[in-house]
């Protein structure tokens, strides 16, 4: 890779960000599909590919929202990859943080329940993003199958921000598995990992100011030369 190269890259990933609103206009299909087409080219296990994608636009996106808010004010959670057992030590300390950068973007304070409530429901509101995508993988492939569709989710935020467009990948949706696998009428081999909300961001909004951090290499590194 040239050093320009890994320049462009580094900026994309320095640029990018969780986008939490979004405006009402619609992203051009071809916009959509040069976007896709773009992660399609993520490497995966054995060149399997595990990752299927549906998009939706228009009233597809109104018919997916207003199931998703029934849905989830009647339904537990129910995740088809099990969420974190739990968030400790320094996990717990980056969660916490994200969140109370999140709260007080938009003014909540830390022991306001009923408003963190609320902004926490705008998940299954997708943010008032034109388009989400929901992504599976097939059931036989396993965690090695989520992976996979990890990297194309990189591609995809990558290439997003390369496009001026914004995304908020949402592990919230895939707690709603069942509900989006019966609204979608996918087969029951297909196990949803993520939804992708996108469009183009609300950059007057103040939630979407803020930006989180990323720990040093001496926190995550660990160098054997002998």
């Amino acid at each position: 890779m040239t050093t320009e190269s890994f320049e462009t890259l580094t900026r994309l990933l320095d640029e990018r960000w969780t986008c939490r609103q979004f405006l009402p206009d619609e992203v051009p299909r071809e916009e959509i599909e040069r976007l896709l087409a773009l992660a399609q080219r993520t490497p995966s296990w054995c060149n399997t590919q595990p990752w299927q994608v549906v998009v939706t636009s228009g009233e597809g996106t109104a018919r997916l929202r207003a199931g998703l808010a029934e849905h989830v004010m009647s339904q537990p959670q129910a995740p088809d990859f099990a969420f974190p057992a739990a968030y400790t030590g320094i996990y717990r300390d980056r969660r916490r943080a994200c969140g109370f950068q999140l709260y007080e973007s938009v003014g909540i304070s830390k022991d306001d329940t009923d408003r963190r409530l609320e902004q926490m429901l705008r998940n299954f509101e997708l943010f008032d993003a034109p388009h989400v995508a929901i992504l599976t993988t097939e059931a036989d492939l396993g965690v090695y199958g989520a992976i996979d569709c990890g990297l194309w989710i990189d591609t995809f935020l990558l290439g997003a921000q390369a496009l001026g467009l914004a995304a908020a990948p949402q592990a919230a949706l895939a707690g709603c598995s069942d509900f989006l696998r019966a609204h979608f009428d996918l087969p029951d081999t297909r196990r949803v990992v993520v939804g992708i909300s996108f469009g183009y961001a609300d950059t007057d909004h103040p939630v979407n100011g803020f930006r989180t951090s990323r720990a040093g290499l001496d926190d995550v590194v660990r160098w054997e030369s002998s």
